[in-house]
Parts: structure tokens; sequence; C-alpha cells
């Protein structure tokens, strides 16, 4: 595409993508998300080119402004969320929504939906009665998201910038660059009240004005798409399937704060997020959108990746900006403030994916209609990765103030097989842990913060009646204390005792005494580490003991795992009224743990048994039992 060089331009580009996607008269788009392609979904996607090519019918990929009559677009769209039942395939202008699709199902999705506009019912939605959902909205996992920054996920192709400009991209670009000044923006930022969805949910309009007043430069926006907690991948879609969503966010904070420079942080384990924000950066300089005197307003914006090797901790701001910079990532002292002394020393707005691609509705919309969302002092949306033991898993998007009992139950399905909800880990290694009594619980700040956990990125873990609380903190503190940085001992050294107690604790071997060490150490360490990701280090586990101390208190004093996970606390019985004394579990003991006489009930030494189940596995009758 040739380089737009002022607003018209731009507003005759946008028109015209905009005509090119409402003259289409089928659309087929295939889920290319991580999870849906590790699934075969390119494989479908080739297919479906194929067979329309052989059959004749005029088949596109991309947006095209000279339409055939008859002719049908198969293009590759981001994820839609529902990640438990990909591949996913998405049918327009029905709003069919096909599930678990295969490529042999493409041969008759060709012949009734594209040949005769008939939907494949047994590729479309059923709930657990075998009730019939055809259109994505119609699902229950939907019906009460509300879709803002997921909005054209799953709905666009993310490596074309002409759809993202038939969806309305860079409008509120035009609108900042030529209708608003950037004392203008920064106030529209600040009535909006957008908290920041990284974590700590700081005032983003607070940061901006304080960048914006900074007499220093150069200025730096930098984007923070490390996203490190266990079981989150909200910023990585945002990053490969609207990446233009959250571009065009960083340039209007750039103009705002007085930046010409921005930065995105992303892991290097997120490929192909790389992959799409490079392409998306080209795109956006090849028509003028990025670079020098954007759209000949003389204001410059230009944008760099940096990926990141991995280290968690490098999601905790100076640690960031040291990383960019080539420096080791640790945290440092504070003051002075990134907005003061950020990257290369320099005033730096910093703030997370979700935060950026938020920025662009406010300022085409206005900051009333983001208020209008949520509640008054947490509004806006949240998107959150619902994964563990429950139903429907996948990335969600709900209005702030949703309860926990309604995303559990309602959009995710309620517990696998029957089972009975025990707990929500919220926030990864950094959150905390949150129980049936707090099921009504709204899912803003202010109200997780008063219940003793906070968001956090987004991630969360549910988990059912078999989880064992005591497990779940030892795993979230072996992963901490594997990513701390070890520049402050009351993270490098306090993590690892809290880690060595737990791991004595779900081996059987805890003793009195532990658990209030365990509130002494994670007390010390919460009031004294460096940075704010190892004051949050223990939440897991002080959290775990608040609502589960009974689960500890049975590890150590009975030797006992309630929920019958730990391995090494397994006892097996074998019950002598339906022994019949075989012998076949003594025989396939490998430790010789069992003994007794033929035909009379055999018995396990509980001290020699290592817990391995073969006895279980050979036993015909039943007779043995694990507690």
């Amino acid at each position: 595409m040739a380089k737009i060089e002022n607003r018209q331009q731009l507003q005759e580009l946008r028109a015209a993508c905009v005509a090119a996607a409402k003259k289409e008269d089928r659309k087929l788009i295939i889920c290319a998300g991580t999870g849906c392609v590790s699934s075969g979904a390119l494989l479908i996607h080739a297919r479906l080119v194929e067979l329309l090519e052989a059959r004749g019918i005029p088949c596109a990929v991309e947006l095209e402004d000279d339409h055939k009559e008859g002719s049908v677009r198969v293009t590759k769209g981001g994820c839609p969320g529902f990640c438990e039942i990909g591949p996913l395939l998405r049918v327009e202008p029905e709003g069919w929504l096909y599930t678990r699709v295969k490529v042999n199902d493409v041969d008759e999705i060709v012949e009734k939906t594209v040949l005769k506009g008939e939907l494949v019912e047994r590729l479309a939605y059923r709930d657990e009665t075998g009730k019939l959902y055809a259109k994505k909205e119609e699902i229950p996992f939907y019906r009460k998201q509300q879709r803002v920054v997921l909005e054209h996920c799953g709905e666009i192709d993310s490596d074309s910038i002409r759809e993202y400009l038939s969806v309305g991209g860079y409008t509120a670009l035009e609108k900042a660059l030529f209708e608003m000044q950037p004392a203008d923006i920064v106030n529209e930022i600040t009535e909006s009240n957008l908290r920041g969805r990284g974590g700590g949910g700081f005032h983003a309009g607070t940061k901006w004005s304080q960048v914006a007043r900074q007499k220093a430069t150069p200025k730096y926006i930098v984007c923070n798409g490390d996203e490190g907690d266990p079981g989150a991948f909200m910023d990585r879609s945002v990053m490969e399937d609207d990446p233009h969503r959250m571009i065009e966010g960083m340039i209007i904070a750039g103009i705002a704060c007085g930046a010409t420079e921005g930065y995105i942080y992303v892991r290097a384990e997120y490929p192909v997020a790389v992959r799409k924000l490079r392409t998306a950066i080209a795109a956006a300089e090849e028509i003028g959108l990025l670079g020098d005197n954007i759209l000949g307003s003389g204001f410059s914006f230009h944008m760099h990746i940096n990926r990141g090797a991995g280290a968690f901790v490098c999601g905790e701001g100076s640690a960031l900006t040291a990383s960019i910079e080539g420096k080791r990532g640790m945290p440092r002292v504070k003051p002075p403030r990134t907005v003061e002394q950020g990257l290369f020393g320099k005033p730096t707005v910093l703030n997370n994916v979700e935060t950026f691609a938020n920025v662009a509705g406010i300022i085409e919309k206005g900051a009333a209609w983001f208020k209008g969302i949520g509640p008054e002092k947490s509004p806006g949306t949240k998107a959150f990765a619902l994964t563990g033991n429950v139903v429907n898993t996948g990335l969600i998007e709900v209005p702030m103030g949703t309860t926990l009992r309604e995303v559990v139950f309602d959009i995710g399905g309620g517990i696998r097989n029957g089972k009975k909800f025990k707990a929500v880990q919220i926030g990864g290694p950094s959150g905390g842990c949150l129980t049936s009594e707090h099921l009504d619980l709204p899912l803003d700040f202010d109200s997780l913060k008063k219940a003793g956990a906070i968001i956090g990125s987004g991630g969360l873990v549910v988990m059912d009646e078999d989880t064992c609380m005591v497990e779940v903190a030892r795993f979230f503190m072996n992963f901490t204390q594997n990513e701390s940085c070890g520049k402050c001992v009351p993270c490098r050294e306090g993590t690892k005792r809290m880690l060595e107690i737990l791991e004595r604790i779900v081996a059987g071997k805890g003793r009195e005494g532990d658990i209030e060490l365990l509130e002494e150490l994670a007390d010390t360490i919460t009031n004294t580490a460096l940075c704010g990701l190892g004051k949050t280090a223990a939440n897991p586990v002080v959290s775990t003991i608040k609502y589960f101390r009974s689960e500890y208190e049975a590890h150590i004093r009975d030797k006992r795992c309630p929920a019958g996970a730990c391995a090494r606390l397994k006892r097996f019985v074998i019950d002598p009224e339906l022994c019949k004394g075989c012998s076949k579990c003594a025989r396939n003991c490998p430790v010789e743990a069992i003994s007794g006489e033929i035909r009379k009930p055999f018995t396990i030494d509980i001290a020699k048994c290592v817990k391995c189940g073969a006895c279980v596995a050979n036993c015909a009758f039943g007779a043995i039992r694990e507690e």
C-alpha cells in the first residue's frame, strides 16, 4: 500500500477497507491462535482453500477491493477464547461457530455451508444436556462476557492492517493527532479512571500526567508484554490477534506525554507474538502510521521490540527497563520512580498490553463510555485466563465487578466431573486464594484487595475437592523461588526456606511449629523484600494457611493428605473382609511390604510401602484401598 500523508488519505483508505468488508458474501474464519494451531487449524485452512479452488469457487485469503460475486474468503483469525473446544471455525454472515473441526470435516462444510447455506449441526456447540447453540453469542460461555479488549480477536486477520482499518482502526489516533491537545488526552485517560491491568491497578492517567510534566527528554513509552505468570495468556492473545490495537494505544500515549520512542518487551517464548508484532509495526510504518511526521501532523513515533529471556522478575518495571538496556534484569531501589528515571534514565510510561489496548476505545468513545462499564472505582473490563478443574477453559473478558460465581459456574460451566468447588488461585504466584465464601465477591481491584488477593495479570486457576492446598502453595513457592533474581536476601533466602518447609510437609516430614515459621517468614519477606514481586511472593502460602489451616495440620500431625493428592502421604490398606488371601498383591509388591498366609487376609507394612499402587492394580477382589 502507498504511504498516506494526511488525515484525509487515512479516512479514504479506511472507508475503502470498510466498503470491501461489507461486500463480502461469505467468510470462513479459522482460529489461528496458538491452541487451535497446535490442533491442526492451519491444515484446515489449507484444505478449505484447496477444496474451494478445486470446485471453482472464487476464494480469497485477504481483504480485497476487487470483490468477485459469489466468492468466499477463508481467513486466519485470532483466538475467540473458547480453547476447550478448538479448533474453531466462524461462519459469516450467519455467525455460526463450528467446534472441534477436523480436516475430514472440510468437505461437509463446503457442501452444506458454502454451497447450500446450511448448518452442519454435528459441528455446532452442544451443552451437557445436548442443547444446540449455533451462534457464538448464544453459547453460555460467551453470554455473560463483554469483549472490549478482545473485541476483534477471532474476528479479523491480525496480519492485515487493512482488516484493522475495516473495523475502525486508528480512528482514535486520528482524533488524538488532529482534535486533541496532549493535555486533553491525559485528562481523558485520567477521567476514565483506567487502572493498570498488569497487577497493581495503578491509575494510568496519574502515571501519564507525571511523565507529561517531566522536563527531561527524551521520554519513552514501554509496553510490558512479559506475562510470566503460570497459566496466563491474556497479553499473548492481544499481541497475536489484535496487535494494532495495542500499538495504537502506545502511539497515543506518546502524543500525550511527548515521547517519540516506544519499546515492546515480549517474552522470547512467544515467537508468534513477536512475528505478529513485527508484521504490524512494518505495515504501520509502510503506510505512514508509524515513523516520522505521522499523517503530516509533525509528530513522530518509532517502535522497537525487545525479547526477554523468560525471567519472571523482568515483569517488574525497573528490572524490565534494565533488561531492555542490556543489563541483568534486576529491580532497583525506588525512588526515583520509572516516571522520573525509567528507560535509559529518562521519564518513562510503563503499562502492560491490556492497559494500552484499552486506550483507543477511551479516546474514540470518551471516558464516560468506559466508566459506564463495571464499578465506579474499577471501571472497564478485565481479561482472565480461566484454567484448572473447570468445564470450560479458555480466555474470557468480563466487566469489572463480575462475581467469581458467574465466572466459574455461568461462564466456566462449573467444576468438572461433578466435583465440588474448593478454591481459585487468582493473580498467579503474586496472588491469593479465594474459597467458596468468596463466590459472590465482585472481581475488581478494591474488593479483591480487601479479601487478601489481587487480580494480578488475570490468571484464574480453579481447583476442586481433590486438590491439595499445601501442594498448591508448594507449587507456586517453587516457581517464585526459582525465579527470584537473588538481589535481596529476604526474597533469595526467605523463599528458599519457605519452599524447604513446604516440601518437607508434603513429604510427610512436617514438624510442629512449621505453620508458625511459615507465617513468620512470610511476614518478613513481605515487609523487607526489595521489589513488588518479592513482597507478594508469600501470598499463596499466607492465603492457603488462612483458609485451609486444617489441611496443613493434617499433613503435619496426622501425616495425612485430606485430598489424597500427596503421593508420599498415601496409605494403602487391605480390607480383611474382602481379601481372599491369594497372595497376588504380595507377589507383585516391588519392596516386599505385603505379607500374610495363603487363604488368610494379608497386611501392608506402611513403613516399607513406597505407594506405587502395584497392589491395587493386581488385586482382583477390590480389597485394597487408598486412605
